[in-house]
C-alpha cells in the first residue's frame, strides 16, 4: 500500500496524485478520464491505479508513467465501488445488483453474485477472505459467503440508502455510511434478519453499540493523550 501519496478523483474528470512528503507541491494530474470519477484505488504499486466513472460502465487501469489506460474490466452498469483486497489478489466491484471479484494479476472474472437489491458498495473480509459485505438501496448491510454467495446474515439500522461499506484492516468489524447522515460500525459476526428486526428503528443493535462504545473510548483516550 502506498502511504506517501494521496489519490483523488471527482466530477471534474481529473485524477490527482498528491505527494504527502511535499505538501506545498502541486499534484500530478491525469485529465483524460472518460467520465466523472466515482472510485479510485492503488493497484500493486504507485505506478498503476484503477478508477471507475459514474456515467460509464467498467473499471479502468491507468499507467501513471504514460498517463494512459492500459486495461479495462467490462461491466454492464457503472461501477459504484471498487476495492483492492489487502493481500492484493482480488478486486471487488459493485455494479447495479451485482458484486464481482476479479483476479488482480490477470484481470479475469473470478466470481459474480447477484444481490437482493441494487448495491452501492461491497468489501471483502481482509484477514481470511471468506466473506464479503454489501450495502445499497434497501438500507441493509448484507454479509455473504465468498465461496458460495450464500447470505450469512445482515444488519439493519440505517434510515436511508447505504453508499459505502468497508471492513476494518483486521476484519473484526466493518463500517457503513448512509444517506441518513450516519456511519455505523458493526461486528463481523453475522446477525440474522430476526435479530435485526427485533431492534427498534431508533436504537442500536447491542453488538453495534458495544463496538461503537469501544471506538468512542479509544477516541477519547487518544484525545486525552494528545492534550496531556
Amino acid at each position: 500500500m502506498d502511504t506517501h501519496h494521496l489519490l483523488t478523483g471527482g466530477v471534474e474528470k481529473i485524477l490527482r496524485i498528491f505527494d504527502l512528503n511535499r505538501l506545498d507541491a502541486a499534484p500530478r494530474e491525469v485529465d483524460n478520464s472518460p467520465g466523472s470519477i466515482r472510485t479510485v484505488a492503488w493497484l500493486h504499486s504507485d505506478q498503476t491505479i484503477l478508477s471507475s466513472c459514474s456515467d460509464t460502465s467498467g473499471v479502468r487501469f491507468w499507467d501513471l508513467r504514460s498517463g494512459k489506460i492500459v486495461q479495462t474490466l467490462e461491466t454492464k452498469s457503472p461501477v459504484t465501488s471498487a476495492e483492492v483486497s489487502q493481500d492484493g489478489r482480488y478486486i471487488t466491484t459493485a455494479d447495479g445488483s451485482t458484486v464481482k471479484f476479479w483476479d488482480s494479476n490477470h484481470f479475469e472474472l473470478v466470481k459474480s453474485y447477484d444481490m437482493p437489491c441494487n448495491v452501492e458498495s461491497a468489501s471483502l473480509e481482509p484477514k481470511h477472505g471468506d466473506k464479503f459485505i454489501a450495502g445499497g438501496e434497501d438500507m441493509w448491510v448484507h454479509v455473504f459467503d465468498f465461496h458460495t454467495g450464500k447470505e450469512l446474515g445482515c444488519n439493519k439500522g440505517h434510515h436511508g440508502p447505504i453508499h459505502c461499506v468497508r471492513f476494518a484492516p483486521g476484519g473484526e468489524s466493518y463500517a457503513s455510511g448512509s444517506e441518513d447522515g450516519t456511519i455505523r460500525i458493526w461486528l463481523t459476526s453475522p446477525v440474522s434478519r430476526e435479530e435485526s428486526d427485533a431492534v427498534p428503528g431508533n436504537a442500536l443493535n447491542p453488538k453495534v453499540k458495544a463496538v461503537a462504545d469501544e471506538v468512542t473510548r479509544k477516541i477519547k483516550t487518544s484525545l486525552h493523550i494528545g492534550t496531556a
